[in-house]
């Protein structure tokens, strides 16, 4: 190679990352994701919006989940508020499965390393503290943090996350794989993320677009009935 080419190939490669575009997104700016909620047989079952804005010098996160199963409402509202580094410092849960209602609200104290959940409803449920390690992440952080990760080049760390109680979970990334989503197919890299609690034992794939924010494009939870699909609607 020559000097002259030499210098060419140094100077594209120098060019700042905004010569392709402006990046979109979580971490980069807010967004709202909309997402199909499936059956097992592919049959849409409800709708999930998943949503990241910028607030107070952190972010603030919020899910909302809503299921049309006949006689059985199934509605589930989660909020969170992070530090920059995304450390939580608030998590909001309202469940409404059935006639089970549920309402908690979980404030971090990062500094002090403990965690105080307090139920809403039911009346009388009464207060708890839990013990956390440095920048704990509850359970909505901790999909953003993933992304983050996945972002950077990075599988996701393994963690206690906290969604009520605490749960360990770790990352395991398969590699690549096509899938189709709204009829597009589409090479995804591939996560199996393990959640282990108390009562709890599972593993949920998630496939991320190979955009520069990991946009998770589909997400397949395991339920008694079968695998559960999101499925991200694009505009």
């Amino acid at each position: 190679m020559n000097l002259s080419r030499f210098l060419l190939v140094i100077l594209v490669a120098a060019l700042p990352a905004a010569a392709a575009g402006p990046l979109t997104g979580f971490p980069f700016t807010n967004e709202t994701l909309h997402y199909t909620v499936k059956w097992p047989s592919g049959v849409q079952m409800g709708d999930a919006t998943v949503s990241a804005t910028g607030e107070n010098g952190g972010w603030r996160f919020d899910m909302n989940f809503t299921a049309g199963l006949p006689g059985f409402p199934f509605t589930d509202t989660y909020r969170s508020t992070v530090t920059a580094d995304l450390c939580s410092t608030e998590l909001y849960r309202a469940i409404t499965h059935g006639p089970k209602r549920v309402t908690e609200q979980t404030t971090f104290d990062q500094q002090r390393h403990l965690a105080e959940r307090h139920t809403l409803m039911p009346a009388g449920g009464g207060r708890s503290q839990l013990e956390l390690p440095n920048c704990a992440q509850d359970a909505l952080a901790y999909y953003f943090l993933a992304r983050r990760e996945m972002g950077q080049g990075r599988v996701p760390p393994a963690a206690k996350v906290f969604f009520g109680g605490p749960y360990q979970v770790s990352a395991q990334y398969t590699g690549a794989m096509d899938i189709t989503v709204g009829g597009k197919a589409e090479t995804t890299d591939h996560l199996n993320v393990s959640i282990k609690g108390p009562a709890s034992d599972l593993t949920v794939e998630v496939f991320y677009a190979r955009d520069a924010a990991r946009t998770p494009l589909l997400i397949r939870i395991p339920a008694p009935i079968g695998k559960v699909s999101l499925e991200l609607v694009r505009p």
